[in-house]
């Protein structure tokens, strides 16, 4: 059985974001895309256009020197253009480190990301973890 395209372009994103391709991963957003990020975290917050979202993720692997990694478990599909994944994020960040399972409630319009919701097991794990900016 093939795969709904709306999850093979969540799949090239999670790829593209693993990469450091933010070239690729802006191609796959629409110009007004926003990515909200929960808790009272310097990271959180909704992060509106392309050009912030890729700012948000090139900021993510700043603060956490490069080793923040995604384990993408599942990708799920409605067919009406939503789209949810579980992952595992894993990073460190000065001398504090993270494993936690987020997840991601995605809309896809006319084959573009428009809108993403992150969602985590625990807010107050992730406030921790960012504390305050480190760079």
């Amino acid at each position: 059985m093939a795969e709904h395209p709306d999850c093979a372009l969540i799949r090239r994103g999670y790829e593209a974001f693993g990469k450091g391709d933010m070239e690729t991963l802006g191609t796959l957003m629409t110009a007004d895309v926003i990515h909200h990020v929960p808790g009272g975290h310097p990271m959180s917050g909704h992060h509106k256009g392309r050009e912030h979202v890729l700012d948000h993720y090139r900021r993510l692997a700043e603060e956490t020197g490069g080793t923040l990694r995604l384990d993408l478990e599942s990708v799920l599909a409605d067919g009406r253009g939503h789209v949810m994944t579980l992952h595992t994020a894993r990073a460190d960040r000065g001398d504090r480190g993270i494993e936690i399972r987020q997840g991601l409630f995605i809309t896809v319009v006319g084959h573009k990301i428009t809108d993403i919701d992150q969602c985590t097991a625990d807010i107050d794990e992730e406030d921790t973890f960012w504390g305050t900016a480190l760079s």
